[in-house]
């Protein structure tokens, strides 16, 4: 991606994702969606059909991801500060609980009508987390779903098996920091969640949603001391190939996360 596309995308998202980070930090608001009978509810803009058909529904298919974190010794300003595109990574595999913190970090619930860690158009939601593990300690390489309202991951059953790093690099033009990060977080648009309501123009609040999600994972990354790059030169259909993504699910972003020296 052109440097002065990602500066530009940085500066957009930086004021926005400041006032999501603070409001994900305050005390006593984390819990999940419920309806008014105290029962957990699916976040607004996709419903638990949906979602099931695009997911496998056996108990096997869903990994529990370890309790997110909500604070952390770095400030916002130190993540801010240390934020690089980073582009080689280490060997060392990812511990489940640093995924897991990465992909709340993303697209997680924070508030109890199903609001989220980055901010949505009118709260529609258009936006789904696929997780593509290379080499996560106790994960299964493969192709995941992120589930924000219960935080686990469902294997996504459309998806071809076994590690799919490769297959994603080659759909990114070849970048070879896409099959060597130890896995890659996806970005995808469902745009008639959005659309729905305000038309055409929904596309647009779609698009720079995945901005705000995508820059809250990578300062996640910083304060983690994980490496992370945004990729956005790719084949549509190579990456919706790669992943066995539905007609109506839109790559956006590719964001490859690994260990650094």
């Amino acid at each position: 991606m052109p440097k002065s596309s990602l500066i530009a995308g940085t500066l957009f998202t930086v004021g926005a994702v400041t006032l999501g980070l603070f409001f994900a930090a305050s005390p006593g608001k984390l819990s999940s969606p419920q309806d008014s009978s105290g029962q957990k509810s699916p976040p607004t803009g996709i419903s638990e059909t949906d979602n099931m058909n695009r997911t496998s529904d056996s108990k096997e298919s869903r990994v529990a991801l370890p309790p997110q974190r909500h604070d952390g010794p770095l400030s916002l300003e130190a993540t801010l500060r240390g934020r690089r595109s980073q582009r080689s990574f280490t060997s060392e595999p990812l511990e489940m609980a640093e995924l897991g913190q990465l992909a709340w970090a993303a697209q997680g619930v924070t508030g109890r009508q199903g609001q989220r860690t980055a901010p949505s158009g009118g709260g529609r939601y258009p936006l789904d987390l696929f997780v593509v593990a290379s080499r996560v300690e106790g994960l299964a390489p493969g192709v995941y779903r992120y589930n924000p309202g219960e935080h686990r991951l469902e294997r996504h059953a459309r998806a071809p098996g076994g590690d799919r790093g490769r297959a994603l690099a080659e759909a990114a033009l070849g970048q070879r920091w896409v099959h060597e990060a130890q896995t890659v977080f996806v970005l995808t648009a469902t745009y008639d969640r959005i659309t729905s309501r305000y038309g055409e123009r929904g596309r647009r609040y779609a698009v720079l949603e995945a901005g705000h999600a995508a820059q809250n994972l990578h300062l996640q990354a910083v304060a983690l001391e994980l490496g992370s790059v945004p990729v956005g030169a790719f084949d549509d259909q190579a990456v919706k190939r790669a992943l066995g993504l539905a007609d109506d699910e839109e790559p956006l972003y590719l964001l490859p996360v690994g260990a650094i020296d």
